[in-house]
């Protein structure tokens, strides 16, 4: 999506970067590329269009840069795998004026497409990545799958781990669970999270198993984790396989009592509208953005919700949209940063100094709150609710059904 030309005027300061990663040269009458790579085309994951579309919108909203339009060009599909992440990235990479990506949507995508996008001097910032991995263990130590240019503005699941433990202790005064991941970067680093912080609050987890994404029968899984008749079964899996454990779990003998948990992964519509999935409940961002409004383009949540129910008929049916809005003008602001125009009318964007631009945001004002980068790439302003959803019928009702809320 190409953005509308606006207005620039006085005094601009000196660009920031120092030509360490090269330049990119737009000439005049062309646009700025950026890309978005996330998972629109269905399982596992099927939430990333409405991201797509956020990007989309903050582009319009945010206008030209220097004169110059933006162009996202032709939306990418991360596959929500390995391999979607890897062939979205060497797409990506193989056009040299691009300057950065809004993505990807999931970890075990971005835990490939990084390192390619990093190489090649560009940034990503992911909307809704959560994997400790790509950051880092908030104490300093980076993550195996950090990388530099890498940055988000969603949380690091040590934080919606802690959370989900709390809830369990604190809101539920449960003490025993059991968790189920698929292997992926995501879906295993949250439930060792939620674990570590478990046992930390004087609980214990009475099993961990692994299960394939493309699984169906869940018997052997949910049959290993009964035999200790567990309190709670956590599964931040996503929709295709969190399906079938909700609608199994509860004739395993020894779960047929447990507390069904899911997290973010299972946030879309098309998950809660599943009947198997009343009572259970799930962790993932607060979405409760109140009077927040980007401070790049001036609009809250609010106007950018009816924005979006005006273009495409519908809301959007999962979680992080916002993050992706807050993404792309973050985006848009380093690049604006890190540019100017030669003599000979061309944009010159520093790659350096968007990526500088990037590392020191602090106190950005967006939709989902406050921003600001550590330096590892962790933004976001990490907040975590837990949600009771009882009814398949009424998904609005369930999201505003706030049972429990954690900040760091």
């Amino acid at each position: 999506m190409t953005a509308g030309a606006c207005g620039d005027g006085g005094d601009e300061p000196d660009p920031v970067g120092d030509g360490s990663l090269g330049t990119v040269e737009v000439p005049a009458g062309e646009a700025v590329q950026i890309r978005s790579l996330n998972s629109i085309g269905g399982d596992p994951d099927p939430s990333g269009l409405s991201r797509q579309r956020a990007v989309e919108m903050a582009i319009a909203d945010y206008g030209a840069i220097r004169g110059f339009n933006v162009d996202m060009g032709v939306g990418l599909d991360d596959l929500c795998s390995a391999d979607g992440g890897r062939a979205g990235a060497q797409t990506i990479t193989a056009d040299d004026q691009v300057i950065g990506v809004i993505g990807t949507s999931c970890s075990v995508a971005a835990a490939e497409a990084s390192p390619l996008i990093s190489a090649a001097g560009m940034v990503m910032i992911s909307p809704s990545n959560t994997s400790p991995s790509l950051t880092s263990d908030l104490a300093g130590t980076p993550g195996e799958n950090h990388r530099p240019g890498y940055y988000r503005t969603s949380h690091n699941d040590l934080i919606q781990g802690e959370a989900v433990a709390r809830f369990v202790v604190e809101g539920l005064g449960l003490t025993t669970a059991a968790a189920i991941h698929d292997g992926d970067p995501y879906t295993r680093g949250l439930t060792q999270s939620f674990a570590n912080s478990l046992e930390a609050l004087g609980g214990q987890i009475t099993g961990l198993a692994e299960i394939a994404k493309e699984d169906t029968d869940m018997a052997p899984a949910l049959t290993e984790l009964a035999a200790r008749r567990p309190q709670v079964l956590f599964f931040p899996v996503f929709q295709s396989a969190g399906g079938f454990v909700a609608d199994q779990a509860p004739r395993v003998p020894g779960l047929e009592s447990a507390v069904l948990i899911g997290a973010d992964s299972l946030l879309s519509d098309s998950f809660l509208e599943l009947p198997q999935t009343e009572g259970m409940y799930l962790s993932g961002p607060d979405l409760r953005y109140g009077a927040n409004t980007n401070q790049s383009t001036g609009k809250g949540a609010e106007a950018f919700l009816a924005d979006y129910e005006a273009a495409y008929d519908s809301l959007p049916e999962a979680p992080y949209w916002a993050h992706a809005y807050d993404a792309a003008t973050l985006l848009l602001e380093a690049i604006e940063a890190a540019s100017r125009v030669g003599d000979d009318g061309a944009l010159v964007i520093d790659r350096a100094g968007v990526r500088q631009h990037l590392d020191g945001v602090s106190g950005y004002a967006g939709i989902t709150g406050t921003l600001t980068c550590d330096d590892y790439g962790d933004c976001g302003a990490a907040r975590i609710t837990v949600i009771r959803h009882d009814r398949a019928d009424d998904i609005a009702a369930s999201r505003r059904n706030i049972v429990f809320e954690y900040a760091p």
